[in-house]
């Protein structure tokens, strides 16, 4: 039973579908940080640990948290474990950031929206620290589980979201792409059921039976994503966007 345990393990791995959702995010924001022009100011807003700063060598970063969360929470949901907000520059409500009117070129903000209590609040605040023809590169999910509760506010954003909010802070959307679809979103949450059921409802590991139907399953959700033809708009990881400050 170990031995086919394993066996189904690895054909899970196999097959990618559901797996995909930081690493095409994380290439997208490496590839529009690194494009920037040399010497702009930069703000990573709500940075937390600072994953980006690596790619913006060549300009003047700045990072900016609220330096709250500390990996724990308040135990609900999905918590990271451990959080290190050491090395900020400026700590501070996302709201209310001390830095003069528009003294950034870029503002970039990655997975945060979801843990604001209003983030057209922050969209406000970021349209007063651009610079006229200034950059807003944002992530988002569209759909997410309870995690860094309590502060998580908001369980995603779809498009709608940022063709409004967006064009009423002052920005003209300029990019919006979707990462993921709706397959891939449900095989995601189909490959989290064991460590669910284990914690939630006191389930053992699944039996070989349960094992082959979740096999089975990504199988037929790894086709069908491969000919999606539009189902991001009802469901997807989440929206990459980049606005231009008017």
């Amino acid at each position: 039973m170990i031995i086919l345990r394993k066996f189904f393990n690895v054909l899970q791995r196999t097959n990618r579908v559901g797996l995909e959702n930081e690493k095409p995010r994380q290439q997208w924001v490496e590839k529009v940080l690194t494009d920037l022009p040399t010497g702009l100011r930069l703000l990573d807003a709500g940075a937390g640990e600072q994953q980006y700063k690596k790619y913006c060598s060549h300009l003047d970063y700045v990072s900016q948290d609220f330096a709250q969360y500390d990996g724990q929470g308040d135990t609900s949901g999905l918590q990271t474990g451990s959080w290190d907000n050491s090395g900020l520059d400026i700590v501070c409500d996302i709201t209310d950031i001390p830095e003069p009117d528009a003294s950034f070129d870029v503002i970039v903000c990655t997975e945060v929206f979801e843990h604001l209590p209003n983030p057209v609040l922050a969209l406000q605040e970021f349209s007063r620290l651009l610079k006229k023809d200034g950059q807003l590169i944002l992530t988002a999910p569209f759909c997410s589980l309870t995690h860094f509760a309590p502060y998580h506010f908001c369980t995603g954003f779809n498009k709608y979201f940022y063709e409004k909010n967006l064009g009423d802070c002052g920005f003209d959307l300029q990019v919006i792409e979707t990462n993921g679809n709706y397959f891939e979103y449900i095989a995601q949450e189909i490959r989290r059921i064991e460590d669910v059921a284990m914690k939630f409802s006191h389930k053992k590991h699944p039996n070989i039976f349960q094992r082959m139907s979740i096999f089975v399953l990504l199988g037929m959700l790894r086709k069908m994503s491969a000919t999606d033809d539009g189902s991001q708009d009802i469901l997807c990881f989440g929206y990459h966007v980049v606005a231009g400050k008017r």
